[in-house]
């Protein structure tokens, strides 16, 4: 292959002026002394079939001559063809990471129907990492920057020997040969110097891209089709600014780019990413994302059809996957929107990628080399999805910042001060910190900030000594430091036209109990800004991104009390979860499962399957702190429940201080709502000042809507007269059966055997389980009343082992009482009322004539009768079954849908 040394500009060798004499020696030793003192040109470049010759080889070095600007003005111009006819590939680090992957990126190039391709690719994947490492140890003077170098030399070696044959492969390794021992020669300069500039860093750094870029327009060329490779340092030219960034020369650049293309014509080129060249042609790089960066500026230059950045991801997603695992791929975002969501640090591209095709309308598209079928997300103006409506096109996605801190100045002093701010944001300025986020009261009376954590104690010591005077005269209140914050941002370009949009993202993380310390929205609306603790950020970003509708609802669960009501409630979750998710995109996991003795504990969710296998064999001692940790501070999961299937009161103990915690409850536990009035005051208290839920309609009638009929009846105003119920689904059934010829101990067993009793079956016969949901129903009318405050006609029964074998004893006296009952045409039933205009309740043994509703029952059939200002001459009526695990374990279930649909879940 041969080259033409003279017909591609020069670029020359970094300054040396800042080196000590011994390393420029050593240079002088390596390089001729007439390269030293005049301008050389360091070139990597392949042409191919260039006046006739095959050309794989590279020249680093070359003088310039007299006969090299003849032949300069003797090339034929080739003018170059802009516009739709070129399409741009871009191949990151991973995708040319092996000999593998790069034969793939070839069969891609080599498939694509467009007229015309450029391809830039990166350095092979940690290639770029490796030559700074060279660099830096080379500074350090570590030995090891040899062995390093030979690490590099042998990893591009046997890729080469995998991907090249013959005369192809003997060019490539003779030019890397020779590369690596050039480099070897720098590396000593720099070793004997203990410094290099940038720009020989930078000269360094950049090879990875040179030796990528020929391996992969080789292998092109041995499909049969002619390739070009481009030194991009010899066409882009950018200016290097203060802030580690570079500007791009668009109009020298361009004059570039048609003379190596009048001399390099081709309909492949394989480019350099990351590279450029000076306005005084030393190289340099494009800094941060430079590939992706380069491939943009290729866009522009071309005025290309389209530029594609290939990566090993679908597209831009909604969330990062990583923290968000329902993260949806985005069909299409504006420049506008990718450009907020790459500033805010999602995964997009560099913003100023996105600077260069946005003149020409150039569309972005981002694709996963791994994964061809998928179409990927399309960067473009937003006239091209205009018509889109809804809630999921106003947010398009959600991104975060952590490592965060803010920094408020406040003072009544800098009311309608001038300069404040200028003096503030200076002297921020004059300690190299970058402010990634603004707010300011209209009040003027503060100013607070976001600055990187590691930059914050530099950023307040610039401010208290500027504003000494300030602060001693009163003038400045106090410079404040909030360290251990996080950055969660919403982007989407119709945010402006959508109403409600910052009102559902913080009632979203309102419900998720998530506190916002400060909030920064510009009038463009393209984004809302809010700053949270830096431990609440995932479980913000989970909330948000739930409660657009771009996730499922989803809620982790722990479940307390695996016996029977919690062991049925989990085998109907098993039954429902797919549905659920499929139908009403709520996600319910159970994270944690706990008896007495016993717990399971899971970070991605419980098998409701084997669950009962599982907490045998995998199961630990029960710890109910770790296991309320566990479940609640999954930060993957914005919303927690715990759910107390026990009777219990140790664990109804414990709900004020779940709820204070942000966690949600729902149970059919009624020992906390008929407790102590005074803790059960100060739950409903804690309730109503938050937003987290105590849903409890399981503690009175199973799954029956009683709790929530009461409330919807007093909540629209209806005044509660009187309840009277028959609210035992036990002594419901006991009295429906106890009948004929049957002894009632007979009865009672069962009842119990059918699994209609309370855990400890003499709360049903003292009367004590229908006592406390009475007090349940007085207390939710408004009464205030103590458990003891109800008088109770119940069986005196002594302790729980001499329950059955005592109860005959009151089968005589119980006989009695029914026949006398049925001599009257009456019939035998347990009740409880609450008569809210005397403000009292009882519970006793009352007989009703056979036509009355609570005569003609079945079963375990509760019945209750809500007399009402609005319902006084015929009560309103709630009937149906009212004990069973099925019935209760349903009525829990119900409860944790409500909540579901509370924090967001589609009704």
């Amino acid at each position: 292959m041969a080259f033409a040394s003279s017909l591609t500009p020069s670029y020359s060798l970094p300054n040396l002026s800042s080196m000590p004499k011994n390393s420029i020696t050593t240079l002088n030793k390596i390089y001729p002394s007439s390269l030293l003192h005049r301008p050389p040109i360091f070139r990597v470049c392949c042409n191919s079939q260039l006046q006739g010759r095959d050309s794989s080889n590279f020249n680093l070095f070359a003088s310039v001559t007299s006969a090299d600007v003849l032949l300069d003005e003797a090339v034929e111009q080739v003018k170059l063809p802009k516009g739709d006819t070129w399409s741009i590939h871009k191949f990151g680090g991973t995708c040319v990471g092996t000999s593998e992957r790069i034969q793939n990126v070839a069969n891609i190039v080599v498939k694509d129907e467009s007229e015309r391709k450029l391809v830039v690719v990166s350095a092979m994947s940690k290639v770029t990492d490796m030559m700074y490492d060279l660099i830096h140890k080379a500074q350090a003077r570590d030995d090891s920057y040899v062995t390093a170098l030979d690490t590099v030399l042998e990893k591009h070696k046997s890729t080469a020997i995998d991907l090249l044959k013959g005369d192809d492969l003997n060019k490539f390794l003779a030019r890397l040969h020779k590369d690596i021992n050039n480099l070897k020669a720098m590396l000593r300069a720099i070793y004997i110097a203990g410094h290099a500039t940038e720009s020989f860093s930078d000269f360094v750094a950049g090879h990875g891209e040179l030796w990528s870029a020929e391996l992969l327009s080789s292998v092109i060329r041995k499909s049969g089709l002619k390739c070009a490779c481009m030194d991009t340092r010899d066409v882009l030219v950018v200016n290097p600014t203060s802030s580690d960034q570079v500007d791009p020369d668009y109009v020298e650049s361009g004059r570039r780019l048609e003379k190596w293309y009048s001399q390099n014509s081709s309909d492949i080129i394989v480019a350099t990413g990351f590279i450029a060249s000076t306005p005084e042609n030393i190289p340099t790089t494009l800094k941060r994302d430079g590939s992706d960066f380069s491939a943009a500026i290729m866009g522009a230059l071309f005025q290309a059809r389209q530029v594609t950045i290939w990566t090993d991801v679908d597209g831009v997603y909604s969330a990062d996957p990583r923290k968000v695992s329902e993260a949806v791929v985005l069909n299409k975002l504006s420049y506008q929107e990718a450009w907020e969501m790459s500033y805010f640090g999602a995964n997009v591209l560099h913003p100023r990628t996105i600077i260069p095709v946005m003149k020409y309308d150039i569309p972005i598209v981002i694709r996963n080399i791994f994964n061809l079928s998928a179409p990927g997300t399309s960067i473009c103006r937003p006239a091209d999805f205009e018509n889109e409506d809804g809630w999921e096109f106003a947010v398009k996605g959600f991104a975060t910042i952590d490592n965060l801190a803010l920094v408020n100045v406040e003072g009544t002093g800098m009311a309608g001060v001038p300069g404040t701010s200028s003096a503030i944001f200076g002297a921020v300025k004059d300690v190299g910190a970058n402010v990634i986020m603004i707010s300011q009261a209209s009040s003027e009376h503060s100013v607070c900030f976001a600055v990187p954590e590691k930059e914050v104690k530099a950023v307040a010591a610039a401010l208290e000594s500027r504003f000494r005077q300030a602060l001693s005269a009163g003038r400045l209140s106090q410079i404040a430091v909030i360290p251990n914050c996080s950055i969660l941002a919403a982007v989407g370009q119709k945010m402006a036209s959508t109403p409600g949009v910052s009102a559902t993202l913080f009632s979203a993380l309102a419900k998720a109990n998530i506190n916002i310390r400060a909030i920064a929205q510009g009038c463009s609306e393209y984004n809302v800004t809010v700053v949270v603790k830096r431990e609440d950020c995932v479980k913000a970003l989970r909330a948000v991104h739930s409660r657009f509708y771009l996730s499922r609802t989803t809620i982790a669960m722990g479940i307390i009390g695996p016996g029977l009501i919690g062991g049925t409630l989990l085998d109907q979750l098993k039954e429902q979860a797919a549905v659920l998710k499929e139908n009403s995109n709520i996600d319910l996991r159970v994270l944690g499962l706990t008896g007495s003795k016993t717990m399971l504990l899971s970070d991605m969710g419980v098998d409701l399957s084997t669950w009962r296998d599982q907490l045998e064999e995998k199961g630990e001692k029960a710890d109910m702190e770790k296991f309320v940790r566990h479940v609640h501070n999954n930060h993957f999961i914005p919303n927690t429940v715990i759910v107390d299937c026990t009777a219990d009161s140790s664990i109804a103990s414990h709900y004020h201080d779940w709820l204070r915690r942000g966690i949600h409850v729902v149970t059919p536990n009624k020992k906390a709502n008929s407790g102590p009035l005074e803790q059960y005051l100060k739950l409903r208290t804690l309730q109503r000042q938050s937003y987290t839920h105590y849903f409890y309609e399981g503690t009175v009638g199973a799954g029956l809507p009683i709790i929530s009929t009461l409330q919807g009846l007093l909540e629209t105003g209806d005044k509660i007269l009187r309840i009277e119920g028959i609210f035992s689904g036990t002594l419901s059934y006991i009295f429906n059966n106890f009948k004929g010829a049957r002894a009632f101990s007979e009865v009672v067993k069962e009842a119990k055997d059918a699994g209609y009793t309370e855990p400890d079956p003499r709360d049903d016969l003292s009367g004590t389980d229908v006592a406390r949901k009475v007090i349940i129903l007085a207390r939710e009318s408004g009464l205030k009343l103590e458990l003891s405050d109800i008088p109770i006609q119940s069986l005196d029964i002594a302790s729980a082992e001499e329950f059955m074998e005592q109860l005959h004893k009151y089968d005589q006296d119980l006989a009695k009482q029914r026949q006398e009952a049925e001599a009257t045409g009456e019939v035998l039933r347990y009740v409880g009322v609450v008569d809210v205009v005397n403000q009292k309740g009882t519970v006793e043994l009352r007989r009703y004539k056979k036509e009355h509703p609570f005569a003609q029952l079945s079963g375990s059939d509760n019945i209750i009768a809500f007399s009402t200002q609005r319902y006084e001459k015929q009560p309103l009526i709630v009937r149906g079954p009212g004990a069973g695990a099925e019935v209760t374990a349903g009525g829990v279930f119900s409860d944790i849908l409500r909540l579901a649909s509370y924090l967001g879940a589609p009704s």
